[in-house]
C-alpha cells in the first residue's frame, strides 16, 4: 500500500509526476514499496493522522493509449466512485460532483494494489477527502466525539521474543501506516526515536506501578494506555503465517478481545498486519462505545506536594521561631578533652552522653596521648552545657564556641597523724 498526497490545484500534474516506473508490465504493488528504489519507510504518524474522510477498496479497471493516461483515468474514476460511496455512508444516498470540484476535495490517493500495463490500469485504491469541505457539501457534521488521548504501545511476539520500540519491526510499522482520521480513538503514536526504545519497551508493558506510568503518559501527552499485541507463528520459513491479535487496555493489561488471521506466505506479512490493525481499531471503538475503555483513576491522581514555607501569592508569610527550631534540632558544640588512651576516649564520650540534653557525642579528632576533639549535639546553649558539666564534676574552660574540659583531680588524702611518743615516767629521767 502506497500513500500519495495530491496537490489540490492540479491532480493531472501530480499524476504525471507520480508516473515514473508506470510503464513496467503488470507491476504488482501489494506492500508499501517505492517503485523506483523498492523500499520506503513507513509513513510517520503525523502525516497519517490527517482527519480526512477515507474511502477504501475502490476497484478500477481503465484502458488508454498509454500507461500514464490509463493511470490518470483510473485515479479520476476512483475519485468519482469514492465520493459516491462517501455520500452513501454519511447521508444514505449517493451523489456525484464534477472532476474539477473533486480535485479540490481529494487530499490523497492510497494505492492498496495496482497492476500497470502499457495501455491498461487495474487497481484497488483508497481515496482521502478533506473533512471540512466534504462535510459542508454533504450537510453533515465535520467533528465527532473521540476518546481521551491514548498512548499506543504495539507489542509483537515472534519466536518467543517480545519487541516494541527497541528496534524496527513490522508491527510498529503497521501502526505507523494506519490512518486514524476515521477512528473514534484518539491514538498517540510514538515515532520510535530518541528515548522511546527505553521508555516504551516490553518490560514497561507488564509493570503495574501507576507512578511510573503517570510519568510516561505526561511525557507523551496521553491519559490512558492501549497495548495491541500480535503473536506470529510461522509454519515453516517462507510459508504460511498465523497471527493472533489481542487488544489490551490500561496499566493492568485488561484484555478487550482477540482474533486470529492467516496468510499463505511470508510475502503477505504486511497485508496481514494491516488487516489486524484495522480489526483491532474496530474492537477498541466498540469497547469505547460500550464504556469499557474507562481510565484508571490512579493514572490521573497526583500526590499532594509538601506544604510550602511561604505562600507564593499571599501576603501572609509563615514565621518560624529560630530559637524553637534550634532547640528542636539541637546545637553542635565542640569540646576538647584529654585522651591519654583509648579507654579515656570511651569514658569521656559515655560521660558526655549521660548529661541531660545531650543528643549525641562523637569524637571527630582523635589524638591519643594528647588533646582530642568531641562534637556534641546539645539541646541548649554553650553556657547551659558549661554549667551541666561542672555540676557533674568536670573542670570547664570556655572559649569562643569551644569548651575545654578536664577531670577534677580528687583531693589528696592527708597522712594519718602519728601518735606522740609516750611521756617518760619521772623516775626514768636523767641518769647518771
Amino acid at each position: 500500500m502506497m500513500f500519495r498526497s495530491l496537490s489540490r490545484p492540479s491532480l493531472a500534474l501530480a499524476l504525471l509526476l507520480a508516473g515514473t516506473g508506470g510503464t513496467v508490465l503488470a507491476q504488482n504493488v501489494a506492500t508499501p514499496q517505492n517503485v523506483a528504489t523498492g523500499t520506503a519507510p513507513a509513513p510517520s504518524p503525523e502525516t497519517e493522522s490527517t482527519g480526512s474522510f477515507e474511502v477504501s477498496g475502490v476497484e478500477v479497471d481503465v484502458g488508454a493509449k498509454t500507461a500514464d493516461a490509463a493511470r490518470l483515468g483510473g485515479w479520476r474514476l476512483a475519485q468519482r466512485k469514492g465520493w459516491n460511496l462517501l455520500a452513501q455512508r454519511l447521508t444514505g444516498h449517493g451523489g456525484s460532483l464534477p472532476d474539477g470540484t473533486l480535485d479540490g476535495l481529494v487530499t490523497g490517493i492510497v494505492v492498496e494494489n495496482e497492476n500497470i500495463g502499457p495501455n491498461r490500469y487495474i487497481a484497488r485504491l483508497g481515496v482521502l477527502f478533506d473533512r471540512g469541505r466534504s462535510a459542508a457539501l454533504l450537510g453533515v457534521a465535520a467533528q465527532y466525539r473521540r476518546s481521551t488521548p491514548m498512548l499506543v504501545i504495539p507489542v509483537a511476539w515472534s519466536g518467543g521474543v517480545g519487541r516494541t520500540y527497541e528496534r524496527a519491526n513490522p508491527w510498529v510499522e503497521a501502526w505507523g501506516r494506519f490512518r486514524t482520521g476515521e477512528s473514534a480513538i484518539d491514538y498517540v503514536r510514538s515515532s520510535g526515536t530518541g528515548p522511546d526504545g527505553l521508555l516504551l519497551n516490553v518490560g514497561q508493558v507488564y509493570r503495574r506501578g501507576r507512578g511510573w506510568w503517570r510519568t510516561i503518559l505526561d511525557q507523551y501527552g496521553a491519559d490512558d494506555i492501549l497495548v495491541p499485541e500480535v503473536r506470529l507463528r510461522r509454519e515453516w520459513p517462507g510459508g504460511p503465517i498465523v497471527a493472533t491479535f489481542v487488544a489490551n487496555h490500561g496499566p493492568d493489561n485488561e484484555r478487550i478481545g482477540q482474533f486470529s488471521l492467516r496468510v499463505s506466505n511470508s510475502a503477505s506479512l504486511d497485508a496481514l498486519l494491516d488487516a489486524g490493525v484495522r480489526r483491532l481499531d474496530q474492537m477498541y471503538q466498540q469497547a469505547l462505545s460500550n464504556g469499557q475503555l474507562h481510565t484508571d483513576a490512579l493514572l490521573g491522581f497526583r500526590p499532594p506536594k509538601e506544604a510550602a514555607v511561604e505562600e507564593a501569592q499571599g501576603s501572609n508569610i509563615v514565621e518560624i521561631d529560630e530559637n524553637t527550631t534550634a532547640a528542636q534540632a539541637g546545637q553542635a558544640i565542640s569540646i576538647q578533652f584529654d585522651s591519654p588512651a583509648a579507654a579515656a576516649v570511651n569514658a569521656a564520650e559515655a560521660s558526655l552522653r549521660g548529661v541531660p540534653g545531650v543528643r549525641s557525642a562523637t569524637t571527630t579528632s582523635l589524638a591519643l596521648g594528647g588533646v582530642s576533639v568531641m562534637r556534641v549535639n546539645y539541646d541548649g546553649d554553650v553556657a547551659a552545657l558549661h554549667a551541666a558539666l561542672e555540676a557533674r564534676g568536670w573542670q570547664v574552660q570556655e572559649g569562643q564556641g569551644v569548651l575545654r574540659i578536664r577531670r577534677v583531680p580528687p583531693a589528696s588524702t592527708a597522712a594519718p597523724p602519728q601518735a606522740p611518743p609516750p611521756i617518760p615516767a619521772p623516775g626514768d629521767q636523767g641518769g647518771g
